[in-house]
């Protein structure tokens, strides 16, 4: 018996709504890597990128349990002495809202190649609205 490995077809990938408001960051996170990297499908090989694109809505309304909204820092380093610099989940809320989901699931995705194009497919808005209509997302309820 000859052992299947599967082939990307470009066909195959589908479009995801997720709404985000009120959903603990880590499961969300979970499952939106599991979405990318194609985990759900029955042809579903570590090597091969068969995963889905993801357009995550309402990101500014995750919700960080207990009191990770002060206290879980995010670093920067410049690459320069004195250049590494931390951010409070609080004040990149603030700022940037939809990279504390975006943080979230690339921390999720294995340490390869590979994932710098998966990260690709995922698409973040702060908002309700999202200028991916056109592509007809099917949304995904439990998460």
């Amino acid at each position: 018996m000859k052992t299947f490995l599967p082939q990307p077809d470009d066909k195959a990938r589908q479009w995801f709504l997720v709404d985000a408001a009120d959903k603990p960051l880590g499961k969300l996170a979970v499952r939106l890597a599991n979405l990318l990297r194609g985990r759900g499908k029955v042809t579903f090989a570590p090597q091969v990128d068969l995963g889905d694109f993801v357009v995550v809505i309402n990101a500014a309304k995750v919700h960080l349990a207990g009191r990770k909204e002060q206290k879980k820092l995010y670093e920067k380093y410049s690459g320069f002495r004195g250049g590494q610099t931390f951010t409070t989940a609080e004040q990149l809320r603030a700022k940037h809202p939809d990279m504390i989901v975006f943080n979230a699931v690339k921390g999720m995705l294995p340490r390869n190649g590979m994932s710098r194009t998966l990260i690709t497919r995922l698409k973040v808005c702060p908002g309700a609205e999202h200028p991916h209509a056109a592509q007809n997302p099917k949304l995904l309820e439990a998460i």
